[in-house]
């Protein structure tokens, strides 16, 4: 029999992966939406230049062209469409690297095994040189069944990454998964957010602040040192934003400047 621990910790794990692909399929959404926007653009420039068109060669269409596409509204990235490549491999595979965050709620710090997860180690220090998540704020937290504070993300509403996707990393870490298809992320870890689907994490990961039962395809890239994980654990503590178990921290966690340095 399922003890009524076990089903509200799976009840948690099944709105999780909800959430997650809710936020994909708006992605996509919008994404369709922009696409009919530009295509209508596209065919009003057309018809307006038509006899402009027809006289001029076919490098100077191109040219444009591509000026009329580049003042066309951006899509949003989603998993189905990457705006721009994953990062060159620029870092030491055989060293740690270790991401420090300074957020309003106190220094945060968690060490990467760059042998273990390359991709995700080198995407988190390109993001960091190039400030991006210097004035971002750590989006979302769950306080029951799971226990994470998600981040990373440039829109602050869940829907936001780099414009491309990295490959999952080190999924069978954490052992093999159970007979409810979860293994346990211990307190400490910091692991990738994604769409649900293979293969999708962009910028946005998670701390977890308490063990927490989910599917073993999060990559896990991370551990917070002691101190870290406390104030985490005290933002956990205080709780959602307006009450609840999932939403936005009701102790705001702001990131003025991250860091990624060779241990």
């Amino acid at each position: 029999m399922v003890s009524s621990d076990q089903r509200r910790r799976q009840l948690a794990r099944e709105k999780f992966e909800r959430q997650q692909q809710r936020r994909e399929d708006a992605r996509r959404r919008t994404r369709r939406l922009t696409v009919v926007i530009a295509s209508a653009v596209a065919v009003a420039a057309v018809i307006a230049g038509g006899t402009y068109f027809a006289t001029q060669g076919d490098d100077e269409k191109k040219d444009t062209a591509d000026a009329a596409a580049s003042q066309s509204p951006s899509p949003t990235p989603s998993a189905s469409e990457k705006t721009v490549p994953e990062p060159a491999m620029s870092i030491d595979e055989k060293a740690k690297y270790t991401m420090s965050l300074k957020t309003s709620q106190g220094d945060i710090a968690f060490a990467m095994d760059a042998a273990k997860t390359p991709h995700t180690t080198n995407s988190f220090k390109s993001l960091a040189d190039k400030k991006f998540f210097d004035g971002t704020k750590c989006h979302r937290l769950t306080t029951d069944g799971i226990f994470v504070l998600q981040c990373g993300d440039p829109k602050g509403d869940g829907t936001g990454g780099p414009g491309y996707t990295i490959p999952d990393e080190n999924l069978t870490a954490l052992g093999k998964a159970g007979a409810d298809g979860t293994v346990t992320y211990p307190a400490g870890t910091v692991a990738m957010a994604n769409t649900g689907q293979a293969h999708t994490g962009g910028s946005q990961f998670f701390l977890v602040y308490k063990d927490s039962k989910l599917p073993p395809s999060y990559t896990p890239f991370g551990t917070m040192d002691p101190d870290s994980l406390k104030a985490v654990e005290a933002i956990g503590k205080a709780g959602v934003n307006g009450g609840g178990a999932d939403g936005a921290p009701k102790k705001a966690v702001n990131i003025s400047k991250a860091a990624v340095d060779k241990s």
